[in-house]
């Protein structure tokens, strides 16, 4: 199958703003663009969109397509999914990408599905590179590798779409590093008309009435992140980890057993299944080091981990280890650092 078009990415805009996680996509757009010679694209559709060429563009884009229309904001399914089904339609994209959050986990299988496409869902890493089919020997080059845990996190699953196009993926926010390529980089911005791509039953469901709720923890903008899993042993164990924290001027983080057990709150969840983090410092208390967790926090600067168990799995990738009890390690630490920042 001859390969020839090119890579899109699903810009998620809102109050002004493209959403990080498109940002990260379209810096790794366009590194695999340019592995396999061919264009980044980029498609927003929404209301307001003056000016939006000038947050995208810087990334490598060399193509825009904006789909600007007051009803398509707030985002709905229906005009969204038509959008991109008929557009990838039109271009046939070689691949799409999209984030991992509330909007893409609905518009990613709505689109794969009606194009027959596939889609792997959260991926942690995506490369480029060639596959022989085992049962029929033939080879494919150039193909998306579209890179997750699997199997509860005990393997890493490569997964490749041979025949159908586009290669779908979606990938959670700080997953990938977010950079600009060149702030005048010039590309074609194309207004497309929206009821050429949306009928007028896809804008039935009006939304009347909006609330979103931000969250209050900031995990991903905090420098220094105590988190702290099951190997913490209690609730109130886990209130050590606010003590450290408020004592480091610190966000308190959880791996999926901790938040389980009732310990923290489920916005505080970092791995696979929660936020991913690139702290200054990871202080990880009583965690084990599953691989959907280590997916989460890999990229800190510098990790420290406190475990009663020397052989825990998160040890191999910690800067320092301190063998020992939370209980007993924790309340040292307060101590010696109050008495060192005086």
């Amino acid at each position: 199958m001859a390969d020839k078009n090119n890579l899109i990415v699903y810009c998620e805009y809102e109050d002004g703003k493209v959403a990080d996680v498109s940002l990260e996509l379209l810096t790794k757009g366009r590194q695999l663009a340019d592995k396999l010679g061919i264009k980044l694209e980029a498609v927003v559709a929404g209301d307001k969109l003056e000016g939006i060429e000038q947050q995208i563009l810087p990334y490598g884009v060399d193509t825009v397509y904006k789909f600007e229309d007051s009803r398509l904001y707030p985002y709905t399914s229906l005009p969204h999914s038509s959008i991109l089904i008929n557009l990838f339609k039109e271009i046939q994209p070689r691949i799409a990408f999209m984030g991992a959050t509330s909007i893409g986990r609905d518009l990613g299988p709505r689109v794969s599905s009606a194009l027959h496409s596939g889609l792997t869902a959260d991926c942690t890493s995506l490369e480029i590179g060639d596959y022989t089919d085992a049962k029929t020997g033939t080879e494919y080059k150039d193909l998306l590798y579209q890179i997750r845990p699997a199997f509860g996190g005990n393997i890493v699953a490569t997964i490749v779409n041979p025949e159908c196009r586009p290669q779908m993926a979606t990938v959670r926010e700080g997953v990938m590093k977010k950079e600009a390529v060149d702030s005048n980089y010039k590309g074609d911005i194309i207004d497309k008309e929206v009821n050429k791509y949306a009928s007028p039953e896809d804008f039935v469901v009006e939304i009347i009435d909006r609330h979103v709720e931000k969250s209050k923890v900031n995990l991903k903008g905090s420098p220094i992140v105590v988190a702290g899993g099951y190997g913490v042993g209690s609730k109130e164990n886990f209130d050590l980890l606010y003590k450290l924290a408020d004592t480091l001027g610190a966000e308190v983080g959880a791996s999926r057993a901790a938040v389980d057990a009732g310990w923290a709150d489920h916005d505080r969840q970092i791995g696979q299944t929660g936020v991913t983090v690139r702290p200054k410092l990871y202080i990880a208390c009583g965690i084990s080091g599953q691989i959907q967790h280590i997916a989460g926090m890999q990229e800190s600067s510098i990790i420290i981990s406190v475990n009663s168990d020397p052989d825990a799995p998160i040890n191999t990738i910690a800067d320092y280890v301190i063998t020992g009890k939370i209980e007993d390690v924790l309340p040292k630490l307060i101590k010696y650092y109050k008495k060192n920042s005086k």
